[in-house]
């Protein structure tokens, strides 16, 4: 028996034609199958073919294993998101961050895409913002659940598979305005769907001193750093969070580019 595939594209229980279409385009943009089940058959059933499966339904792309099931889509950025449209300055990318209308933004653990969604809108139609990511399986949810966001009043997002340490290696020096980091966390957050199935596709590598240096050099203003609250993660990097309040589960780290030193 063949061993089943890494990762494969297929449809919910729809047979509309223009979602077949959709998922053909998105097997064909990353060279991945396209598995389809018979009538009523059940979708675990294209496990024992794929260990990850990117389903394409009429209302969300999601991924599936084995284990569980994650959407896509804006997630937790739908309420930052909302925020922001209320005209509130609270949002850590404002806050912290300060990203502004026409920034170039490149997000080096795009993940989801959630603080991606939230530095397109803050940037602007004028702004770009560039998504990096090493895995494949999050890297193709978020292009799908993308491709199906209306750009509206935010920059469009860029997704591209790459590890970031490589790409920033060979970036030019101040290329982008802000770059963004969010590691993966040790351990699940409240109100964090699909944080199990994340940890299992994602890249469990930790941040690293390197990665944080090429990034200072390649951004003109600045580098944030998302972590828990808890983690040693800062500190083992030597930096300090922001101000957050004591009920925060997440905090940022505000790292002066290079540039911006001199």
């Amino acid at each position: 028996m063949d061993a089943p595939l890494s990762l494969a594209v297929a449809l919910s229980g729809s047979t509309d034609s223009a979602l077949r279409a959709e998922a053909e385009a998105c097997a064909e943009r990353w060279g991945l199958p396209l598995l389809l089940r018979r009538p009523k058959a059940p979708l675990r059933g294209l496990l024992d073919q794929a260990r990850v499966l990117v389903v394409f339904g009429e209302n969300a792309v999601s991924l599936r294993d084995r284990h569980g099931r994650a959407a896509g889509g804006p997630g937790l950025a739908a309420l930052r998101l909302k925020e922001i449209a209320k005209g509130r300055a609270e949002d850590p990318l404002q806050r912290v961050g300060e990203l502004r209308p026409g920034e170039r933004v490149l997000d080096a653990t795009l993940g989801f895409a959630q603080d991606a969604r939230v530095a397109a809108r803050l940037v602007g139609p004028a702004g770009s913002v560039l998504g990096l990511e090493s895995s494949l399986p999050l890297v193709v949810l978020s292009d799908a659940s993308l491709r199906r966001e209306r750009a509206g009043s935010s920059a469009a997002i860029e997704v591209r598979h790459a590890d970031s340490n490589e790409v920033l290696r060979t970036m030019p020096d101040q290329s982008v305005d802000v770059v963004l980091f969010d590691p993966m966390f040790g351990r699940a957050l409240p109100a964090q769907p699909g944080f199990e199935l994340l940890r299992r596709l994602a890249n469990p590598a930790p941040l690293g001193q390197a990665a944080v240096a090429e990034a200072r050099r390649v951004a003109r203003r600045v580098v944030l750093i998302k972590a828990a609250r808890y983690t040693p993660m800062l500190k083992g990097l030597g930096l300090h969070h922001e101000y957050a309040s004591r009920s925060a589960p997440v905090v940022w780290a505000r790292v002066p580019a290079h540039a911006a030193r001199r």
